[in-house]
């Protein structure tokens, strides 16, 4: 782009910082209304609950804030781009998010979007969506050239099901063709689509591979989403829950994400989870006992009673089988059965405290999981323990944004297109 197209980004930046929901908000309703078949591609509860909006308005601002460089934004593009491949964006969809960003920019901003002003946002769409669709072609072909892997979405069968708490099941999958499954790499997740009898819209959810890499089965470990009086309940996982048996077929697309457990360095881990976020570091844990790795492992679980805790008995037959394995349990409100069983080391929530006793040294690479509330506050407890930020990495169900606060002020680039 030229520099007065730049110098007009980045000034009027600000203003779209400063109605960025108005516009994203206008933006999703103008889309829908001309494209409904793009409802197959997006999570309408987060529609609903004004995540993908927000998101959404981070991710703008933040390109126009390094529209100048871009290459700064490119480690923030590839969980993005992860998520594009996994749901199966296709390059000319980009202009119809263009087209219709643009005219809501044009219908929020009223006189103040002039022509030029357009003009100029409409360059640094163009340039923008370049770098995704550059990044994404990659992963479309690496998902495929992998030996195993596949383009698109490909039918598993349910081979087992097991339920791991009153909220949490396990689905064990194995390919319908019978070939083999690509080798993914630990804390990657897999993409379910799914039409369900009496909705009219296609669904896609993201779900954790729950064990090691194996190139014949594999386990997704699924809560029930129950609602509340704010947000309903979830239509996928109850249907799979409810409905969805042994013998059934649920069509996947190939392993995809960034939250991957670092193999390059031999520094402690700490995992750090909360209810079913522990699915996705079980992964990576069962992959460093397999592989006899000899890294010190820490695992701190927040739970709210045994009833819901998924997945105990894995996770204590890795700390029997590696030396160097620490596990502590966290129950917020354990039961009576819990009291005398033992089932739990400490009641109450992580803090500060706790942290700084069981933390093994500042230099361990740290990996989060879990509802928002809950990683917000392990990592700002783990950032005044002294702990590195580059060494925490976490994940996010939905919609994502950084765990710092200042950073979604400002505006980091986050997985929403």
């Amino acid at each position: 782009m030229d520099a007065k197209t730049i110098e007009i980004v980045k000034r009027t930046a600000p203003v779209l910082k400063e109605n960025g929901k108005a516009i994203t908000s206008c933006f999703y309703q103008r889309m829908f209304s001309r494209h409904p078949e793009l409802h197959h591609l997006f999570n309408r509860s987060n529609q609903r609950q004004g995540k993908q909006q927000q998101a959404l308005a981070n991710a703008v601002y933040a390109a126009a804030a390094h529209i100048d460089r871009l290459e700064a934004i490119l480690p923030a593009v590839e969980p993005i781009a992860h998520k594009h491949r996994a749901l199966g964006v296709k390059p000319e969809q980009y202009p119809i998010v263009g087209e219709n960003l643009l005219a809501a920019i044009r219908e929020v901003l009223g006189e103040n979007a002039t022509e030029e002003v357009l003009e100029a946002w409409g360059e640094a769409y163009k340039e923008i969506a370049r770098v995704f669709i550059r990044v994404e072609e990659g992963m479309y072909r690496e998902a495929v050239e992998l030996p195993g892997g596949w383009a698109d979405f490909r039918p598993f069968r349910v081979t087992r099901k097991v339920k791991e708490s009153e909220i949490i099941t396990s689905f064990y999958l194995k390919a319908v063709d019978g070939g083999p499954l690509p080798a993914y790499l630990p804390g990657q997740y897999i993409t379910v689509r799914m039409n369900i009898p009496g909705e009219t819209y296609t669904f896609h959810r993201h779900y954790s591979l729950s064990d090691a890499p194996r190139t014949d089965e594999w386990r997704i470990t699924v809560k029930r989403e129950e609602g509340s009086e704010k947000h309903p309940p979830g239509v996928v996982s109850n249907y799979l829950h409810d409905y969805v048996e042994e013998g059934d077929n649920l069509h996947l697309s190939a392993p995809a994400g960034s939250f991957v457990l670092d193999m390059e360095t031999d520094r402690p881990l700490v995992f750090l989870s909360g209810g079913v976020g522990l699915t996705p570091l079980l992964s990576m844990a069962t992959h460093l006992v397999q592989t006899g790795s000899r890294r010190e492992i820490t695992w701190i679980h927040a739970a709210k009673n045994g009833r819901v805790h998924a997945m105990r008995k894995p996770i204590e037959r890795l700390a029997q089988e590696h030396a160097a394995f620490r596990s502590f349990v966290l129950y917020e409100s354990p039961t009576e059965e819990d009291r005398i069983t033992g089932a739990f080391d400490k009641e109450g929530r992580i803090d500060g405290p706790l942290l700084e006793q069981i933390l093994p040294r500042k230099e361990a690479d740290c990996y989060l999981c879990g509802p928002l509330p809950f990683m917000k506050v392990v990592f700002g407890v783990l950032k005044e323990q002294g702990v590195d930020e580059g060494r925490i990495h976490y994940e996010m169900f939905g919609p994502s944004h950084s765990l710092d606060d200042t950073k979604n002020v400002g505006g980091s680039l986050q997985p929403t297109l």
